[in-house]
């Protein structure tokens, strides 16, 4: 077993520190927020993913996991950091990234291997992170290995999918490779490929999650020409993927995470040949607005409407609301364009547009104005469900025909059963 230090003790950096220390490993997790560190010591983690709590506090109380204050030295350097989007520029802010790779070549000894997990645009190892370690005077794939090995797991099942998924890891040389398969395969159980070159590493688990985006958006368009017929998409779509050649996607108010909204810029980053790419993200935005357009189907004018926004986690059952669609709905209703009463109108006020409403039983945010069921749909005229939690599969129309003022669901996740909703009164739109 090997001494391992990881930086960044995040959605990915926290369950990765844990799981190597659970598998025996001498592990140090280094976080530059003091409170996450306080707060990790006292076995509190800092988001919600099943079963990682009892993990953490096994790691810690076994002595296997250690919450370090600075940067120690280490056989194995795991960064595991934030590399946010800037939505204006599309490309990847690196800056996580570089003060990693400028902490780690402070302690960078011969022999030891630094493994770059974070999410990056092709060439970012080699081009950025290897010249920032370089500069402790050690040569990359000489002196120590440079890999990048891409985390692949789903927030909700993070703990199964770190040992049982396939993993990728792209070394600067086979050494480097080597190096990174000996600490991997302790504790995963899928397939471990590898190639002696960092960058395609990179191009793939962005192309895997480009993959994903891509059909999604041909959901979403088929979706919404399936409307124009007057066809049931998500009918269409299950006849359709009856042929052995054929697998599309669901449809749904558009896609959130870390991943899937950004990773398709991070391809262009070095390139100027997105088209069907840039095409897809623009459909999979443009998703809540096609919410607001069968709204307004429905209930004409939105002014002085009330909408109820069930689900702002951006997937089912979990609490995670970065880059969440229902989200993304609720802050655009709250811009939309309202008529606004004039003199000739007789009108003596200003209508501020809809009045929106989020309920999610799985989120927990002190800055988000969350309110249980009842509150949210209370006097609705309309209901849009942006998340398949389980909890909206079993809603009951008897109860929210009690509790809305109007009759109109979205169903934006085929989460409900349009007929019995519409026996109970209801017209339905699913996406």
């Amino acid at each position: 077993m090997s001494t391992v230090c990881v930086h960044g003790l995040g959605y990915i950096g926290l369950p990765t520190a844990t799981m190597l220390a659970n598998y025996d490993h001498d592990v140090f997790g280094y976080d530059t927020d003091a409170g996450v560190r306080s707060n990790l010591r006292d076995g509190n983690v800092h988001f919600e993913e099943p079963g990682l709590r009892a993990f953490v506090t096994q790691a810690l109380e076994s002595g296997q996991l250690e919450i370090a204050d600075e940067v120690v030295p280490a056989k194995y350097h795991v960064i595991c950091v934030p590399t946010p989007f800037d939505e204006e520029s599309k490309t990847a802010e690196l800056e996580y990234v570089q003060s990693a790779g400028r902490a780690v070549a402070d302690h960078l000894r011969r022999g030891d291997t630094v493994i770059l997990e974070s999410t990056v645009p092709p060439g970012t190892t080699d081009g950025v992170l290897g010249p920032i370690l370089e500069e402790s005077t050690l040569s990359a794939g000489d002196d120590f290995s440079l890999v990048h090995c891409p985390e692949t797991v789903l927030p909700g099942n993070i703990i199964t999918e770190l040992r049982e998924n396939n993993r990728i890891i792209g070394g600067v040389n086979a050494v480097s490779a080597e190096s990174a398969v000996r600490l991997y395969e302790s504790f995963v159980d899928g397939e471990i490929r590898t190639t002696t070159d960092t960058t395609v590493a990179e191009f793939v688990k962005l192309i895997q999650n480009t993959f994903r985006d891509v059909n999604i958006a041909l959901a979403n368009e088929i979706a919404m020409l399936a409307a124009d017929y007057d066809i049931d998409a998500r009918g269409a779509i299950d006849l359709a993927n009856s042929h052995p050649r054929v697998d599309i996607l669901q449809p749904g108010p558009g896609v959130g995470g870390h991943c899937l909204p950004i990773d398709p810029w991070f391809l262009g980053d070095g390139s100027e040949r997105l088209d069907l790419i840039s095409t897809a993200r623009r459909i999979n935005d443009g998703m809540p607005g096609y919410i607001i357009e069968l709204l307004r189907e429905e209930l004409g004018d939105l002014d002085g409407r009330t909408i109820a926004i069930l689900g702002v986690a951006y997937k089912g059952n979990v609490g995670d609301t970065r880059m969440s669609p229902g989200l993304a709905l609720a802050n655009q209703l709250q811009r939309v364009d309202v008529a606004q009463p004039t003199a000739a109108d007789g009108g003596t006020g200003t209508i501020d547009g809809p009045s929106v409403r989020i309920h999610d039983p799985h989120v927990i945010d002190s800055t988000l104005n969350l309110s249980d069921l009842e509150t949210a749909t209370t006097g609705a005229d309309a209901v849009v469900i942006a998340t398949d939690h389980d909890e909206f599969e079993s809603l009951d129309p008897g109860t929210l025909s009690e509790w809305m003022a109007g009759d109109v669901v979205i169903d934006a996740k085929g989460v409900l059963s349009p007929s019995v909703w519409k026996r109970s009164g209801f017209t339905v739109r699913r996406i």
